[in-house]
């Protein structure tokens, strides 16, 4: 896959996690309209995306992410809105059809999506889904929106919702639909789907080497030949920060990060987070914590390892003070985008190896590894 350095995208992900303002805790409502302004930020130091997730936990204020990016949609004039995750699976795909489409509208054709499945799973109970049908009402939901999106009038019937008739639906997208994108943490399968669907691909990275995932990325490409696609891009969601010294984002990462993934240790039965867990995260690892040289080379690193052409960093963590925040946003969109793209141009379209055996995709739609 050719990659072009001049159009190598990198953008912002938040999931609205309450800030410090000075000592104190900003409530919900000042953050969310924090996040419109941190739009604006990023859209003034040359970032090309900001993208807002889905969550519904205490400290977490993206629960309604069509409507935050309405209002940036309103103040900002040229960056791409988008999510940073939709969970398909517990929405109803006529009302997001809807929903995007207004904000695309109110954006004048800035907004894309990522859907994805939920690694969260908050919002099955809340909205009266079983977990237990997680994977077919995935399925079932992207199969009607992406019609919905690509055909004039849909005629359709499932489990899950009721049936449709000869369905127009307004305000309506531009012809073909909004840039949706698949976002997977892990599974072939899942990125099989996105190859079959014709969807580029988003890769959440967020704990261990970046380059393990060059494997599906290189599984994609050859699904997207498969299924007659042509090629599409691939993304990579990472979390992390850039300060001005890799001494002081470490130091001042660790303690957001820290407290966050222990409790997320607490909650999914992974080990706690240690010193020397974080070192390795950081130096080999998939968190992108440090100067804005070391931050790019980090991106340019996985750009050519995973085939990659947009880079996005979430920004936030908890109670993470909003000038430190801002801070980081500058210097990813002032030193460190434009420094990826030399680095990638000089390289030229250099790859990784993924390491990982050839995989075959079965008539149903599945990954064989050999």
């Amino acid at each position: 896959m050719s990659l072009d350095p001049a159009r190598f995208e990198i953008g912002l992900d938040s999931f609205g996690e309450n800030a410090l303002d000075g000592d104190r805790v900003m409530t919900d409502a000042e953050t969310v309209r924090l996040l419109v302004e941190e739009a604006q930020l990023a859209e003034s130091v040359g970032l090309d995306v900001f993208s807002v997730g889905e969550h519904y936990r205490d400290g977490h204020n993206d629960s309604a992410a069509p409507v935050i990016l309405a209002a940036a949609a309103q103040a900002t004039s040229t960056i791409g809105l988008g999510t940073s995750v939709t969970v398909l699976s517990t929405q109803d795909p006529v009302r997001l059809y809807q929903e995007f489409a207004t904000v695309d509208a109110l954006s004048n054709g800035r907004t894309q999506l990522v859907l994805g499945r939920a690694s969260a799973i908050e919002s099955f109970p809340l909205f009266g889904y079983d977990i237990a049908e997680y994977e077919e009402l995935f399925e079932e939901k992207l199969d009607l929106f992406m019609r919905l999106q690509r055909e004039d009038a849909v005629t359709w019937s499932g489990r899950h919702r009721s049936a449709l008739t000869e369905t127009r639906l307004h305000p309506r997208m531009p012809e073909g639909g909004i840039p949706t994108w698949i976002g997977i943490g892990g599974s072939p399968d899942s990125v099989v789907r996105a190859a079959r669907y014709g969807l580029p691909l988003m890769m959440a990275i967020i704990g261990g080497r970046p380059e393990r995932f060059a494997g599906h990325a290189e599984l994609y490409l050859r699904a997207l030949q498969q299924f007659g696609h042509a090629e599409l891009p691939i993304g990579q969601h990472s979390i992390g920060m850039v300060a001005d010294t890799d001494d002081e984002a470490r130091e001042l990462y660790w303690g957001y990060w820290a407290p966050v993934f222990h409790q997320a240790s607490l909650e999914r039965g992974f080990p706690a987070p240690t010193p020397e867990r974080y070192r390795q995260e950081v130096e080999t690892g998939s968190l992108f914590v440090g100067s804005p040289e070391t931050i790019a080379r980090k991106i340019a690193f996985v750009a050519r390892a995973n085939h990659v052409s947009r880079f996005d960093l979430k920004y936030d963590l908890m109670h993470m003070p909003r000038a430190v925040r801002e801070r980081s946003i500058r210097l990813l969109g002032d030193e460190v985008a434009p420094r990826v793209r030399e680095l990638l141009a000089a390289d030229g379209d250099a790859r990784g190896q993924s390491g990982l055996p050839p995989a075959r995709i079965t008539a149903d739609g599945k990954a064989v590894h050999a």
